[in-house]
């Protein structure tokens, strides 16, 4: 069935190709070159969706990217949310509805490729309407590189909505002559589709090429060749901006009804679309442009049941428009209200109630000076007008045509021309002379009536400002008497323009009405800031290929193979992926867990810990350098040996902590954490590189290029003789934190004493090219001891039981060494280090810090969520009233096979010395007894760790 309000002649869209797509699960059909907004109005569809605080019903307000009402979630072929009706390209099999300002995200990922492309040039011309087609044409005629953008599926700007002539032919004629003209020159780069969302500083341009679900047929879709979208980094020399204008709204009562529309906006999907908005349709208008979709829609056979404008005489020509088509005219009034439901049914003006299924609104026009004002470009508030223009022109960046103030199209065209010469002479290019074409006579213009609201002190709770946003002239109103004065203030506090068309046509009215409520002028007043994008931009195609892996890469250690055919769990560790625990038959994690930690504590485990970070320092003052870094000396340490150390922030907060070798005088390998390792990479090169920059230390990232496998456990020392038989691993003769460097078949191989359990262990380091084989010999060696594969959440419980702390876990930012129990690590003999003034600031000296301490649950059950709040107990065992005084949280909490029991650490205000205290944690409605204990719950003397 054919659509019932698609004209029979009318429109740019492809009537022999039928397109087949749903809307709010309905089945209808469109025509290639329609948007979805187009052919759900031609099948009569206004009501779209509701709004996003009221859930008043709202519709199509206008035919692009300034429509407020048109909101709606892609379901098919995939599912993308908050799209404009107005700006999707109808397609077929395509699937949507409409969303009350909030969409959702998809739950799988995105099959399309998004792409990215760079461009240099001499003049990027924005807007491909009469002016932006004059100005590039006049650019490649001098032989200037040019690129010419326009966001809309083709060139011709206003002229795709009207019927205007050119030198008596059709405007769009000369558009596909001049577009013809265009694409013969080689240095001229002319992208349609593509919408120019940020401005910046010499020059240089952002913007978006749509090229998916195209109605020519294509749909790029999950289509690997094409990319869906593009991203272009655009350079030039001088930018004219050539956008064009904005059609604005007036605000009354119920303004919002589907089916109110901005006039211009219907004369566009009149003669582009081949669709009449309505049957019945009432025009308000403030300016002379109206008339002209006034005529237009009449002509096409839809019935104007009233002209409404404000001004009290309106030109003779535009009132010979209503006289000679029999159309009431009422000038000097203003349509105060609106009746309706799902769609507008009347209009009232004065006491007269007019019924329509359309009313369109004409406020005047707001040129659109957006990517102007991005590059701080001053606007100016021109009277007559009723909006902002440019103030004055910048050094790269001019603005013409209706972007400029100028709404005639002989005064465009001649204006696209002047600008071109401009540039061309700074360039020093000289312009070739050629004929502008001729509209026809322009008819004579009335100055338009300045009016931005219909005021009714008993409506205005219903006047929308911000239709997507449900926010009225109540909510200005309210702003002013809570003392707001700026525009961005009151912004904020309303909400208006923060929506998805980021004001186009709700930001000058707002201020136009907020300008009367004070009192003030409109130009003292001032527009709120023009920021980019100027139109919504799918975050896919600012991640472009950087997407997937390209955008989280995964890493794996040269043992990831291994791990998979042993079964482990991974868990994401710093871009790594870790091996959690190895589950064997029907085992949980907390099962495996606790066989892993006694397999450890009872005989030898074995853990891969490659992603540990390495920074391979050399350099004559590399000591020096690292004695500034860390709150110990490393100076002091003897080669063929390791020391524990602790970074800390200016603020004295701990960052990082690890293991220091001294390979040699002037070379020591550094051990971060995992997830630290970039970011101290990054912190030592700053020091080094701005403030340091006289010390002879140089340093790299060596993490990829060793892999590190602790062997740990009361038979480690047997494991490691037995496969290293060059060693002595006596205890006197190797002792903790030391190193010996050694052979396996000719591949050399480094191990350390250290150990991040407690346990007597051994950190096996080789290069990555014989990681795997190392691992495997290590594994085989060790069956006869039952040597157990570990993660690091076994890892995780067996440091917690020793009290070491996770750096990101146990601190969060606001943690010395001394609140974890750790001053012994400060260096008392150092002059200086970073953090060290700040361990002497009053509050980090408070006894009242948050400090590291151990907790027990009384019932020896219960495992206590990690985030939990701990409060003191209470004498009746309930929750006190709130504010319950907090005095800290826990940190870690694992159930221990050592200790047959839950534990947990924590940060406790005071902690250190309410150790023996018995306090709560509340979980759920129950209050949990905890004992404050020391940090270190096994062997807090250290037998085990040396064997």
């Amino acid at each position: 069935m054919s659509a019932p309000f698609r004209t029979a002649e009318r429109g740019r869209i492809d009537r022999s190709f039928e397109l087949s797509f749903t809307f709010n699960g309905r089945q209808l059909t469109g025509h290639r070159g329609d948007t979805l907004a187009s052919a759900l109005l031609a099948n009569g569809i206004h009501h779209v969706t509701s709004s996003i605080k009221l859930g008043r019903p709202r519709g199509i307000t206008a035919a692009w990217a300034e429509d407020t009402g048109g909101l709606v979630q892609i379901d098919a072929p995939f599912p993308e949310p908050m799209m404009l009706a107005t700006t999707v390209e109808l397609f077929d099999g395509l699937v949507a509805h409409g969303i009350p300002g909030q969409g959702k995200l998809a739950a799988d990922a995105d099959p399309a490729t998004y792409d990215a492309m760079h461009l240099h040039a001499d003049v990027a011309v924005v807007g491909a309407g009469p002016t932006g087609l004059a100005a590039a044409l006049a650019c490649s005629r001098a032989g200037a590189r040019v690129v010419l953008l326009d966001e809309q599926t083709e060139a011709g700007g206003s002229l795709l909505g009207g019927t205007e002539t050119l030198d008596g032919l059709p405007g769009m004629d000369w558009v596909a002559h001049t577009v013809a003209t265009l694409a013969a020159d080689p240095d001229v780069v002319h992208l349609q589709r593509t919408t120019a969302f940020g401005h910046y500083d010499d020059g240089f341009i952002l913007a978006a090429e749509r090229r998916g679900e195209r109605s020519d047929g294509t749909n790029h879709r999950g289509n690997e060749a094409v990319a869906r979208q593009r991203i272009w980094r655009i350079r030039v020399k001088h930018v004219i901006v050539a956008t064009g204008a904005h059609e604005r709204p007036v605000v009354f009562a119920d303004n919002d009804r589907p089916g109110i529309m901005l006039a211009g906006s219907a004369r566009t999907f009149l003669h582009r679309y081949g669709v009449r908005i309505g049957s019945d349709v009432v025009v308000f208008t403030t300016n002379d442009s109206a008339y002209l979709a006034v005529a237009d829609l009449h002509d096409a056979g839809v019935r104007i049941a009233a002209v409404v404008d404000a001004r009290e005489q309106p030109g003779a020509t535009r009132q010979a428009v209503c006289a000679d088509r029999g159309i009431e005219l009422r000038s000097g009034a203003l349509v105060s209200g609106t009746k309706g439901g799902d769609r507008v049914t009347h209009a009232i003006v004065g006491d007269d109630e007019i019924a329509c299924d359309t009313l369109l609104v004409s406020g005047g026009w707001n040129p659109a000076v957006h990517l102007f004002s991005q590059v701080r470009g001053a606007l100016r508030y021109d009277d007559a007008l009723g909006a902002f223009v440019p103030a004055g022109e910048l050094a790269l960046c001019s603005v013409a045509g209706a972007a400029a103030g100028e709404f005639d199209l002989g005064g465009c065209l001649e204006a696209g021309t002047a600008a071109a010469a401009t540039v061309l002479k700074s360039f020093g290019l000289p312009p070739v002379r050629s004929a502008t074409p001729t509209p026809a006579d322009p008819t004579p213009t009335t100055a338009p009536a300045i009016v931005w609201f219909v005021p009714d002190a008993g409506t205005e709770a219903r006047q929308f400002v911000d239709v997507q946003r449900d926010a009225t002239v109540a909510d200005l109103r309210q702003a002013v008497d809570a003392g707001m004065v700026s525009m961005e203030h009151i912004k904020r506090y309303t909400t208006i323009g923060t929506a998805h068309d980021q004001g186009k046509t709700s930001g000058v009215v707002a201020s136009g009405i907020t300008a009367d409520i004070i009192g003030r002028s409109v130009e003292s007043l001032g527009v709120t800031t023009f920021r980019p994008p100027y139109t919504p931009i799918a975050f896919a195609a600012l991640a472009g290929r950087s997407g997937g892996s390209l955008f989280d890469p995964v890493r794996r250690t040269v043992c990831h193979d291994w791990h998979v055919a042993a079964g482990a769990v991974f868990e994401d560790v710093g871009m790594w992926k870790r091996p959690r625990y190895y589950p064997r038959g029907d085992e949980d994690m907390d099962a495996a867990v606790l066989r892993e930690c006694a397999a450890v504590r009872g005989g030898v485990g074995i853990l891969d810990g490659s992603t540990l970070g390495k920074i391979d320092v050399q350099g004559p003052d590399a000591g020096v350098f690292l004695d500034m870094l860390y709150t110990n000396l490393m100076s002091s340490l003897k080669v063929g040996m390791l020391r524990y150390g602790v970074m800390c922030g200016v603020d004295g907060m701990v960052i990082d902590d690890g293991t220091v070798m001294r390979l040699a005088d002037d070379r020591f390998m550094v051990f971060t954490t995992t997830g630290g390792a970039a970011h101290i990479l990054d912190w030592m090169e700053e020091w080094l590189q701005t403030e340091w920059p006289h010390l002879r230390v140089r340093m790299t990232s060596v993490t990829d290029h060793w892999q590190t496998f602790p062997v740990v456990g009361p038979r480690s020392r047997d494991l490691i003789g037995e496969v290293f038989g060059d060693v002595d691993v006596a205890g006197e003769v190797f002792p903790f934190m030391a190193w010996r460097d050694t052979w396996l078949d000719g591949v050399p191989v480094r191990i350390a004493r250290v150990s991040f359990s407690g346990e007597l262990a051994y950190e096996v380091n080789v290069t990555g090219w014989h990681g795997a084989a190392v691992w495997e010999r290590l594994i085989d060696a060790g069956r006869k001891y039952d040597i157990t594969p570990y993660g690091t959440e076994t890892m995780h419980v067996l440091r917690a039981e020793k009290g070491y702390p996770i750096i990101g876990q146990d601190t969060d930012g606001t943690v010395t060494p001394q609140d974890l129990g750790m001053n012994w690590v400060v260096s008392k003999k150092k002059a200086d280090f970073i953090g060290k003034r700040s361990h002497t600031r009053a509050e980090n000296l408070n006894p009242m810090r948050k400090q590291f301490v151990g907790l027990l649950p009384v019932d020896r059950s219960t495992v206590l969520p990690e985030g939990s709040q701990i409060i003191e107990r209470p004498d009746n065992g309930e929750l006190p009233a709130p504010p319950v005084p907090m005095l800290g949280h826990v940190t870690s909490s694992y159930r221990s096979a050592w200790l047959d029991r839950p534990f947990a650490l924590a940060l406790v205000k005071g902690g250190h010395a309410r150790i023996g205290d018995t306090l709560a944690v509340p979980i759920g409605d129950e209050l949990v007894p905890v004992e404050v204990t020391g940090s270190v719950l096994v062997d807090p003397e250290g037998a085990r760790r040396d064997g």
